[in-house]
């Protein structure tokens, strides 16, 4: 066995695609109408439709998929370009700050409130 990835639930899957297309930057591989793959391997899920698939019924809860208790980790080859790019069209959580670790990282929601984390390639800070 080996882990493959999560997939977050979205609650508009267009809405999380031109996020993660648009601001974030990453390539769709494969785009199945309400579940998206992209190049990097992460991949999301509209969530309604997921909780049918998995539960066999939807929620009634209203409140957002994102309840911090996951962080959507990824790494960028250059972070102070990129944080330049994106940091006035995101709604952070931080800006860059170099971790305990040596790392330097920082952190934002993205539509539906998950934390995503974008650091330099480990081994590079």
């Amino acid at each position: 066995m080996r882990f493959v990835n999560p997939i977050p639930f979205v609650r508009d899957i267009s809405i999380s695609k031109t996020f993660y297309c648009e601001i974030l930057g990453l390539a769709i591989t494969q785009d199945f109408g309400n579940f998206v793959m992209f190049e990097t391997g992460f991949a999301m899920h509209e969530g309604k439709s997921l909780e049918i698939t998995v539960w066999g019924r939807t929620t009634a809860v209203s409140e957002p998929y994102g309840r911090q208790n996951i962080l959507l980790y990824f790494e960028h080859d250059n972070l102070d370009a990129l944080f330049e790019r994106i940091s006035s069209n995101v709604n952070l959580i931080h800006p860059i700050e170099t971790q305990p670790w040596g790392q330097r990282v920082f952190r934002l929601y993205d539509p539906d409130g998950h934390a995503v984390e974008i650091g330099e390639p480990q081994g590079s800070a």
